[in-house]
């Protein structure tokens, strides 16, 4: 059975809304934002291919692949309609031996979604099954939306 997917977007924001109210993070994400340029015709194949798919993102705010790869996913976001949900303000419990991550102010799901590192993006059908994955960030050689095209195209 897959992730509920109306919970998640329940318990998340949108990637535009994370990205804009971030707190002190948000001048770093404001900045990458503006540089970084999507390749155009990834993303004419992301649009074609990402309906009915939702990303979910694992992020914080102390993070820096968290900052490297998050603005990104906004331009995808914006770019190709892709929907991108994030669960941010992760908090690592150095105070514990077996938890990893303090809850709150980390949200439950990452539990759910076994969360070791940072960011975690995962990519879910419309049934809330996980179809691929990206670990802090792409492959080697790939860009973030290259990556996400990869797990599309193998679906």
């Amino acid at each position: 059975m897959g992730h509920d997917l109306s919970r998640l977007r329940d318990h998340s924001e949108s990637v535009d809304v994370y990205v804009a109210t971030a707190g002190r993070t948000q001048e770093v994400f404001a900045r990458r934002r503006a540089e970084y340029k999507l390749n155009e015709g990834t993303v004419r194949e992301l649009k074609r291919l990402s309906g009915g798919y939702v990303v979910v993102v694992f992020s914080a705010e102390w993070c820096p692949d968290c900052m490297r790869n998050v603005p990104v996913l906004d331009l995808i976001s914006e770019a190709t309609g892709l929907e991108v949900r994030v669960l941010g303000h992760i908090m690592r419990d150095a105070k514990s031996s077996t938890e990893r991550w303090r809850i709150p102010p980390s949200p439950v799901e990452v539990k759910e979604f076994d969360v070791v590192k940072i960011p975690l993006i995962v990519v879910l059908d419309r049934d809330g099954e996980r179809v691929g994955k990206i670990v802090e960030n792409p492959p080697p050689g790939k860009t973030v939306e290259g990556a996400l095209l990869d797990i599309l195209r193998r679906t």
